[in-house]
């Protein structure tokens, strides 16, 4: 059996977060998670969940949440978070691939959170497509993740070596792939999506983390 990549990192994810970004990270996470966007008895898929605080907070809402993730380190470590909670959640766990994961067309919301910057760059689209693909015909589709390095000379410095120094810890504990952080509003865009809104988490005063949301615009008859 391939030894899971992330038998390092996932037992230490969640708090290596926290020493990195406090709250920010799980705060950039639930940003989209409003009444305005999620509703009781939504279906959502959270893709490559690791820890998945946001995944039970989406539950607690009364979400139906599946979650998948390649990694049985991380799930491990997920199912002690619902433990934790004490609440009976209508959560699916699913141990695979996300390529081999093909219940299209089923979910409300599709995520992607602090995901697909795990793949290299000639990846991307072709990931960020599936995704969009596993939602309903009007899904948004949510992709949070370190903000896109602008602004400022010193905001734009800052944002790179924040982001190195997170990839580069990656990489050396999981084999990531190194890469400058992705333009994911372009992604979106390119891949059809109707941008609806953005929402920024600061870190010392400047927008580290970004979530942006899409939606599936319906195929015209």
């Amino acid at each position: 059996m391939k030894k899971d990549k992330y038998w390092l990192m996932g037992p230490v994810y969640d708090a290596l977060s926290w020493v990195f970004a406090g709250n920010a990270i799980f705060k950039c996470k639930c940003s989209m998670l409003t009444p305005e966007y999620l509703k009781p008895g939504d279906k959502v898929l959270f893709a490559g969940v690791g820890h998945g605080k946001e995944a039970i907070y989406a539950a607690e809402r009364g979400a139906k949440v599946t979650v998948v993730d390649l990694s049985e380190a991380m799930l491990d470590k997920f199912r002690e978070g619902i433990a934790k909670s004490g609440k009976n959640l209508d959560i699916r766990v699913i141990h695979n691939d996300i390529f081999k994961f093909e219940e299209f067309g089923e979910y409300d919301m599709v995520t992607g959170n602090f995901f697909l910057n795990l793949f290299p760059e000639s990846m991307v689209a072709d990931v960020l497509a599936h995704l969009i693909k596993l939602g309903k015909e009007d899904a948004y589709v949510v992709i949070s993740d370190f903000a896109f390095p602008q602004g400022n000379p010193l905001a734009k410095l800052f944002k790179n070596l924040y982001w190195y120094t997170a990839i580069l810890i990656f990489w050396a504990t999981t084999g990531a792939a190194v890469h400058p952080v992705y333009d994911y509003r372009r992604y979106m865009i390119e891949a059809g999506l109707d941008m609806q809104d953005e929402k920024h988490t600061e870190v010392l005063g400047i927008d580290a983390y970004t979530s942006f949301l899409g939606k599936k615009v319906k195929a015209k008859v």
